[in-house]
């Protein structure tokens, strides 16, 4: 029998390409998203932030993961993307280093959360942008939540884990 995983059993990314543990968000209350800069959901962005702001003092974070995969919808480099985020949306938590959340090019963190909570009829693949995770302080998913749920939504469940 396997040992259950928490978010400190995985690494990601920074947009420079240094990997970090996330050992460190344990304790804290996490929302894990897929994220593209030419989505019709983009703007969900600004309520990314303001949960952030609303939270953090708190013990929560965002943590974004800019993705390709869905339509080419962000197609920027690391710097472009950072740039857009802050300029557009004032995007103040943190921005991880491009990725693929389906198939085999996928991290670690990504088949974990997937496996974790399962989409609609049981499906572990992410369907679109802004599909999100919530994991509470013990490092373990509680829900994820479809790319057409607003942010904003999310305060009553993050409130709860807080």
């Amino acid at each position: 029998m396997t040992e259950a995983r928490t978010i400190a059993d995985f690494a990601a990314r920074l947009p420079n390409g240094e990997e970090i543990s996330l050992a460190d968000r344990l304790g804290k209350v996490v929302l894990v998203v897929n994220t593209a800069s030419k989505c019709g959901f983009t703007p969900q962005y600004a309520g990314l932030e303001d949960l952030w702001r609303s939270y953090r003092d708190r013990g929560f974070e965002v943590i974004g993961f800019p993705c390709n995969q869905f339509g080419g919808q962000e197609p920027g480099n690391a710097d472009e993307i950072a740039s857009f985020c802050s300029l557009n949306y004032g995007v103040s938590f943190p921005v991880m280093g491009k990725i693929e959340v389906n198939g085999d090019g996928a991290p670690e963190l990504y088949q974990w959360l997937k496996a974790e909570a399962p989409g609609i009829f049981g499906s572990q693949g992410i369907k679109w942008n802004f599909t999100k995770f919530l994991i509470d302080r013990a490092g373990k998913v509680v829900r994820r939540y479809a790319p057409t749920e607003k942010p904003g939504k999310l305060a009553a469940d993050i409130e709860a884990l807080l």
